[in-house]
């Protein structure tokens, strides 16, 4: 197996197909899949199974990247600003979708699921995981159509505000539905310290992220060590370092790689500089990597067995977020036009959401649920990459927005 010719390839590969996808109006992050589908082991030879499966340390560090960025968009200072009519936005779209994923397919996955096992040992912690992966938004679907539209107003503005709460709301759901749902499948009694172990997960982690924020603070004023190089270089070592730390004592890395980005974003006078650095010269090459290997997971297979699951996945995904885009909207006291139209432009999922579900597969508590999660959200993601960009279309234009607006402020 020559590594880097498949590398290369995955790259190139990524690389082209996503600035086609860019160029056809689609978010590249579809390119990206396309290309790995492309390049799936299950399709053609030229990838072999072991390169695939040898890809953790990349997706890991990967979604360290990611989760840090997102992380990075909970400035204090612009929450506040943002309002509450904004966060009850995105707390309705977000838990409600995942509310009614969660319930509906506790309805409908037996019909569609049978493997080993007991209604509470595998049903219901596949519909819980589920569930909280329905909470994040992909906004870079929705950014782009926007910018081709060069929308401006209250909807285009609170679409993306709620995206980037959305997605931390989506890892904290996520986090305790993990846990919810390794007792159920461990068949554990529940005594302290079952109980104990998953706090202890999470405000442990908090804390290792908070504790590598401030090191990412101090360390280059010490060293005087301030170059854009040498920043990025202590960044991503401080992402593994926290990644690792966190899965060697059973933390939950996520949570720790998040909150270093919420310490790095709300403390310290570098922090637009360290962001900007990161989405211009550190996120691209994720992405490309990150999607492009997700698609060679996909297992088709397993896809089409459980297709009638996407559907249901999206379907009362869709519309918990326009539904609780209304909901939230209407108790945050926000004008008519965002209750009406914000959730459409909510539809786009990718990104974070594909992170959390290979994080699942890594864990072999879940067996073959991971298998199925992962192919299901993948599927999903697909499917929310294709309608996602004409809802948004729908949206900013119901609103009047297209062109410009009301302005946010």
């Amino acid at each position: 197996m020559n590594a880097l010719l498949i590398l290369g390839s995955t790259v190139v590969a990524g690389y082209f197909l996503g600035e086609l996808a860019a160029k056809l109006g689609l978010p590249r992050v579809s390119g990206y899949i396309l290309a790995g589908l492309a390049l799936n082991p299950n399709l053609t030879t030229f990838v072999p199974p072991a390169f695939v499966a040898s890809t953790g340390t990349v997706t890991n560090l990967s979604l360290a990247v990611l989760t840090f960025a997102v992380g990075g968009t909970l400035a204090f200072a612009s929450l506040k600003e943002l309002g509450k009519g904004i966060l009850f936005l995105a707390l309705g779209e977000s838990e409600l979708s995942a509310l009614l994923v969660t319930g509906g397919l506790m309805v409908t996955l037996p019909f569609f699921v049978h493997i080993e096992g007991t209604y509470l040992t595998t049903i219901l912690p596949l519909a819980l995981l589920l569930g909280a992966l329905a909470s994040p938004t992909d906004p870079s679907a929705t950014l782009a159509v926007i910018h081709q539209y060069k929308a401006k107003g209250i909807v285009s503005f609170s679409i993306m505000a709620s995206a980037a709460v959305d997605d931390a709301l989506g890892i904290l759901n996520f986090s305790f539905a993990t846990m919810i749902a390794t007792i159920l499948v461990a068949h554990t009694a529940g005594g302290f310290e079952t109980l104990i172990e998953p706090f202890i997960a999470i405000f442990g982690a908090i804390g290792l992220g908070v504790a590598c924020g401030l090191l990412f603070h101090f360390i280059p004023r010490l060293l005087h060590a301030e170059a854009d190089g040498l920043l990025l270089v202590l960044l991503i070592g401080l992402l593994a370092l926290a990644y690792g730390l966190s899965t060697t004592f059973k933390l939950d890395e996520l949570l720790s790689t998040m909150a270093m980005g919420v310490m790095v974003v709300n403390f310290g006078n570098r922090r637009d500089r360290v962001f900007h650095l990161l989405e211009e010269y550190v996120e691209p090459i994720v992405f490309v990597l990150f999607f492009t290997i997700s698609g060679m997971l996909l297992d088709f297979q397993v896809l089409f067995r459980f297709f009638p699951v996407v559907l249901i996945f999206v379907l009362f995904r869709s519309l918990g977020k326009i539904g609780g885009a209304y909901l939230g909207a209407t108790v945050g006291r926000t004008s008519r036009e965002v209750r009406r139209y914000a959730g459409w432009g909510l539809i786009p999922q990718g990104g974070i959401v594909i992170g959390l579900a290979l994080v699942l597969q890594r864990n072999t508590a879940f067996g073959d649920l991971s298998s199925i999660l992962v192919n299901v959200v993948i599927g999903a993601t697909v499917i929310h990459e294709l309608i996602g960009p004409l809802t948004a279309k729908l949206a900013i234009l119901k609103s009047g927005e297209i062109g410009g607006g009301i302005n946010p402020s």
